[in-house]
């Protein structure tokens, strides 16, 4: 018969926290203090290594810093439709974290925010 695995997790020395859950499991209660997105770059899935230890993402990176080849607008979002941040002229630097499907996303200004991929280089 094997061990349930409330059993395993109670033998387990090499584990610096509690080995047994209270009643109920574990919560997740508290408040989340969490940064401003509009400065600070995070989503679900990418965020700056500069907030390990502060965000949730399932990857982190350090931005690339990359110039504008072209004026362009820099957008709260991944859309022509999104609220316009900004207008970026040629030469504008974007700390830069991800670049797919037509979009950049990253630094300028001060903000976090969105270019189209061809007005990066």
């Amino acid at each position: 018969m094997s061990p349930s695995a409330a059993e395993t997790a109670q033998r387990s020395a090499s584990s610096p926290t509690a080995t047994s859950a209270p009643p109920g499991g574990w919560p997740l209660a508290g408040p989340s203090n969490l940064p401003d997105p509009r400065t600070h770059a995070y989503r679900q899935d990418l965020a700056d290594v500069a907030l390990v230890g502060t965000v949730i993402a399932s990857h982190f990176a350090e931005p690339l810093t990359r110039k504008l080849s072209a004026s362009a607008p820099f957008l709260a979002g991944p859309s022509d439709d999104s609220e316009l941040l900004s207008q970026l002229p040629q030469g504008a630097e974007l700390q830069m974290l991800d670049n797919s499907r037509g979009w950049a996303w990253g630094y300028a200004e001060g903000l976090v925010g969105y270019v189209r991929s061809e007005a990066v280089r």
